[in-house]
Order: C-alpha cells, then sequence, then structure tokens
C-alpha cells in the first residue's frame, strides 16, 4: 500500500536523489535545481511550503512539493522512481495533493512543465488544470507550459 508522508529532515536525501533522476534523464540540472534540492527545507519548508513522499512500504517511491510563491502555490518538484512508474504513484501524489490544497482553502494551483512530458500532461489535464500564458521570465529554463488549477 503506498502512504503519502510530510516531509522529514531523514527524507531530504531522497528528496535530492528521485528529483536529480528525473531531470538526468529528460532534461539537465540547472544550477537552481541543484540548490534547491540540496536544501529543501530552507527553500521550501521554512519559506510556507510543504514537501510530501509517496512511500512504499519501507521505501520512498515519489515526492512532489507546493511551493509557496508570489503568484500562489506552485506544484513542483514531482518525481517517482523509474522502477515504480506506470503503476499509477503520480496519479495517488496529485489526488492528495489536490486534497490537501481543498483542506487549505487555496482557490488554485499552478505549474510549469514541458511539453515533451506527455504523460505528466495527460494527468494534470486529467485532473482540471488548464494552459494558461507563460510568462516571458520562466522560473526554469526548460519550462514551455504552464498550467493552472482552479479550487
Amino acid at each position: 500500500m503506498i502512504e503519502i508522508i510530510s516531509y522529514d529532515d531523514s527524507y531530504a536525501e531522497d528528496f535530492f536523489n528521485l528529483n536529480i533522476e528525473w531531470l538526468e534523464q529528460y532534461f539537465y540540472v540547472e544550477d537552481h535545481d541543484r540548490e534547491v534540492l540540496s536544501n529543501p527545507k530552507s527553500y521550501i519548508i521554512d519559506n510556507g511550503g510543504y514537501i510530501f513522499f509517496a512511500k512504499y512500504n519501507t521505501e520512498i517511491i515519489g515526492t512532489f512539493a507546493l511551493m509557496n510563491e508570489n503568484e500562489g502555490f506552485e506544484l513542483s518538484k514531482m518525481a517517482v522512481s523509474p522502477k515504480y512508474r506506470g503503476l499509477k504513484i503520480g496519479q495517488k501524489m496529485m489526488e492528495y495533493c489536490i486534497e490537501f490544497t481543498k483542506n487549505k482553502k487555496w482557490d488554485k494551483l499552478l505549474l510549469y512543465s514541458n511539453r515533451k512530458l506527455e504523460n505528466a500532461i495527460y494527468i494534470y489535464l486529467k485532473y482540471g488544470f488548464v494552459e494558461v500564458e507563460l510568462e516571458k521570465e520562466s522560473p526554469y529554463e526548460r519550462s514551455d507550459i504552464k498550467m493552472i488549477l482552479e479550487l
């Protein structure tokens, strides 16, 4: 059974490794990525954000963050271990994320992605995210799509 758990310092290495593995597979690691992933407590938690993990038995197999940004909370740093992909872990994390967001009474959730991540885009659309205009100064070089979920 998959359990979604909150951030604890003991999982910081899992957060780093899952995200670096994903970035290296699909893109490349930007300096800002490495900085944030190396210091998740100071960059995300201490800034009013949240980090969650998908846990299977004793193994951390997925993660995502909700980062407190000027425009609202951004769904970010979502990654699933390659050996567990295809088991709908991303959808389980998305359902948890949306429920968490609704319980916080936030009015929207935003994300940045890349169109080549077809499975991720499919999940975002399935859960009600819609594409909006991407700013010229996107926070990530690899982003070519911005999506928002109105709650």
